[in-house]
């Protein structure tokens, strides 16, 4: 398993954009599928977009398609870009390692789970 650390979480008004990062704590991110999830108060835990270990699939709930850009600099660090932010994207935003790099949408897939990042969008 690996640690995960995330950050560029914040308190953001409607129409506004954030960029939230996933790194490794004292290792590597390279050879795993990477993926972030987001749970809000009383929900259930969602999927938000998912990225094979190579970088080349990348994958989105339909909430987010066309707002939120996934990447990755492979070995150190993964990325989720947020634009036009709404209010229901309110949520504690965690990222996961999948360990057969496939980046995939469930969350059972995942072995390592960061402890998360509050993203607040006010209207």
């Amino acid at each position: 398993q690996v640690q995960l650390v995330e950050s560029g979480g914040g308190l953001v008004q409607a129409g506004d954009s954030l960029r939230l990062a996933c790194v490794a704590s004292g290792g590597t991110l390279a050879g795993y599928g990477m993926g972030w999830f987001r749970q809000a108060p009383g929900k259930e835990r969602e999927f938000v977009a998912a990225i094979s270990w190579r970088g080349d699939r990348t994958y989105y709930a339909d909430s987010v398609k066309e707002r939120f850009t996934i990447s990755r600099d492979n070995s150190k660090a993964m990325y989720l870009q947020m634009y036009t932010l709404k209010p229901e994207d309110t949520a504690l935003y965690c990222c996961a390692a999948d360990m057969l790099g496939g980046g995939e949408q469930r969350a059972a897939e995942y072995e390592s789970w960061g402890q998360g990042t509050q993203v607040t969008v006010s209207s």
